[in-house]
């Protein structure tokens, strides 16, 4: 017989039993299904924080103070470690600001932007009102840093940081709820009493952690300074590198700098951190890796539960067609046909099987899953496929096996 007959007699053996047949096909379409869909689940949230990470600058550094110093406490600079002794604690300085972007040891910074921030400021304008979630004050350079684009206007300039102009950009949810489909620019809003004249509308971000990325305005630092903030310590400062590659040689000429500004000495803890966006993307790639083969792990037990449920099926064919299988050995059919058969037979029902989990995994990946959007990885639908048959080849082994070993004679007796 060759390999088209023996083919043949597969299919017409499973017909023969459809509904048990569909039954041990729907294990198999489920864990093929559930392992694609969950990987791409992984794989969806992995691009969603990656994206978000990358908003922020892939060679951008924030710097923020610390006060945590003393002994036991968590190391600054954004690092682990043990802390030293304690340190007199100080905030961020605009002086601070201005040495790193003014030194000539740190030829791996581009930009320098200090900021100050204002929470919940009510702004008002023609009698709509609404509660800014954050009022940043800054340099123009933030923009670039930060990725930061506008759709209508421009940003505010030098310029208008020298000369203390009240200008403002403002986010999408800030002009929405002012301007509903009045264009805000050259508008004059009320920000906490003082009047700020609206430049621009910065591109919708959407929301970052649960909170709106867009319900922001970012204005010149001394106006924020002098109407909102006062003249305190900085928020923070933030950093970008002349390239993602040179990210962490801008951190350690700006840890150089700070520790000689703040006398920051031998084991002594930092009373500054510094977030470096690089180091926390390929952190957040690692973390986000690991849950994923988790996630495709804990998905494969239903493939293994779908090729046990094979076995049983193809040990429950053997038994009721020992009949058929004694004719057919009795009559010259070798022991390589017997075998073949149900080694095909197994193997369509996971190979069937995996292709319609394949394309109810494809069909799923369309639709928003814990509100991540799925992004369906190749490899992992030639995987699923692979195992499925291989999970096929197997469990049919044995049973396939099995029923090749039946002595004629035995067969034929068989009731």
């Amino acid at each position: 017989m060759n390999v088209l007959e023996i083919t043949r007699f597969a299919v017409r053996g499973l017909t023969a039993n459809k509904m048990r047949s569909i039954l041990t096909m729907l294990g198999i379409l489920i864990g093929v299904a559930a392992v694609i869909l969950l990987v791409a689940v992984g794989q969806g949230s992995s691009d969603v924080i990656k994206q978000r990470i990358q908003s922020l600058g892939a060679n951008t550094l924030t710097v923020s103070a610390s006060f945590s110093g003393g002994f036991g406490g968590p190391a600054g600079r954004g690092g682990g470690g043990a802390a030293g002794p304690r340190t007199q604690a100080r905030g961020l300085t605009l002086e601070d600001a201005r040495a790193i972007a003014s030194s000539g040891d740190a030829p791996s910074v581009k930009s320098v932007s200090p900021l100050v921030t204002s929470s919940s400021a009510t702004t008002t304008y023609e009698g709509a009102s609404h509660s800014i979630s954050q009022v940043v004050g800054t340099y123009p350079s933030y923009f670039e840093a930060t990725n930061k684009s506008v759709t209508s206007g421009a940003y505010f300039t030098n310029q208008d940081v020298t000369a203390v102009r009240k200008v403002v950009v403002i986010g999408k949810t800030v002009a929405d709820e002012l301007f509903g489909q009045v264009d805000p620019v050259g508008k004059k809003v009320n920000i906490q009493g003082a009047g700020f004249t609206v430049v621009g509308v910065l591109k919708e971000s959407g929301s970052t952690g649960g909170q709106d990325a867009d319900d922001v305005a970012v204005a010149p630092l001394p106006a924020v300074q002098q109407s909102l903030t006062g003249y305190g310590s900085l928020g923070g400062i933030v950093v970008q590198a002349t390239s993602a590659e040179t990210t962490d040689a801008a951190e350690a000429e700006i840890t150089a700098i700070l520790d000689q500004r703040h006398e920051i000495t031998g084991s002594a803890t930092a009373d500054y951190r510094i977030l470096n966006q690089a180091s926390l993307q390929e952190t957040v790639t690692e973390a986000t890796g690991t849950f994923t083969v988790l996630l495709a792990a804990v998905a494969a037990i239903s493939l293994l539960v779908g090729g046990i449920g094979i076995t049983n099926i193809m040990l429950v064919t053997v038994t009721e067609r020992t009949r058929e299988i004694g004719i057919r050995k009795a009559i010259g059919a070798p022991r390589g046909a017997i075998l073949g058969q149900f080694l095909i037979e197994a193997t369509l029902l996971s190979l069937v099987g995996g292709l319609l989990g394949v394309g109810v995994a494809v069909a799923g990946s369309r639709f928003t899953i814990a509100g991540v959007q799925p992004v369906i990885v190749p490899q992992s639908i030639v995987l699923a496929l692979g195992v499925s048959v291989a999970i096929g080849l197997f469990f049919g082994s044995y049973p396939a096996n099995r029923a090749a070993k039946l002595r004629p004679i035995e067969a034929l007796r068989f009731e």
